[in-house]
């Protein structure tokens, strides 16, 4: 754990690219979330998943607190993450509302575990706010009770929404592979390099892997 950089300078750099892409991870998702709500199906889920905005929105504020702390412009610290997430987001428009769903919580839930994991390398404020931001479980649930409810009233979404779910995983998992081996933070933070990093990845990754496929199956899906 590093937590007694012996380099404070690099290690404040690896930390403020960790917070920049949380950081546009969470305006990306309120900005997603709020136009997907127009498209919901009743005024009722228009309103839930304006909530749910609400809280990425209130993420975002949090972590670009913690940048200024760190005399770290948030904007600069998002800026050299924004073209990778948005063309994820880009490759991944949803269908219809029931994939809107579907996409925020797969992206809420496995994002949640990456950032879990990688909050084990880094200083205790730092760990604190990330743990703060994934242990805020209101939009893992209000997602979770969204797409359970629609699974009820029609069954034969399940088949569609697993292979949704299937090809998400997969641009979720590529996406993070991408940010560990394009920008330094992770491997910076981890103190890994060649080799041991590239099996740190791998292990990263089954692990986000075996988690998503227990909570699909959760839902009734096939992981």
């Amino acid at each position: 754990m590093s937590t007694s950089p012996a380099d404070p300078a690099r290690y404040n750099s690896f930390v403020g690219d960790l917070l920049g892409v949380l950081a546009y991870g969470e305006l990306s998702a309120f900005e997603r979330l709020s136009s997907d709500a127009r498209y919901a199906p009743t005024l009722h889920e228009r309103a839930v998943l304006g909530r749910i905005a609400v809280i990425e929105f209130q993420h975002y504020e949090q972590v670009s607190a913690r940048l200024d702390d760190m005399g770290r412009d948030p904007e600069v610290a998002m800026l050299p993450f924004q073209p990778s997430v948005d063309h994820f987001h880009q490759r991944t428009r949803p269908a219809d509302w029931f994939e809107a769903l579907m996409k925020a919580y797969v992206i809420d839930t496995v994002s949640a575990d990456f950032y879990r994991a990688v909050a084990g390398y880094v200083d205790t404020p730092t760990r604190e706010l990330a743990e703060r931001i994934q242990a805020d479980k209101e939009v893992t649930s209000l997602l979770r009770d969204r797409l359970t409810a629609a699974l009820a009233d029609d069954p034969r979404l399940a088949s569609r929404l697993a292979l949704w779910a299937r090809r998400l995983l997969g641009e979720v998992l590529a996406q993070a592979r991408r940010v560990s081996f394009e920008h330094a933070f992770l491997s910076g933070l981890a103190g890994l390099d060649g080799e041991p990093f590239r099996e740190l990845v791998r292990e990263l990754t089954a692990q986000l892997a075996a988690s998503h496929s227990l909570r699909m199956t959760q839902l009734g899906l096939a992981g």
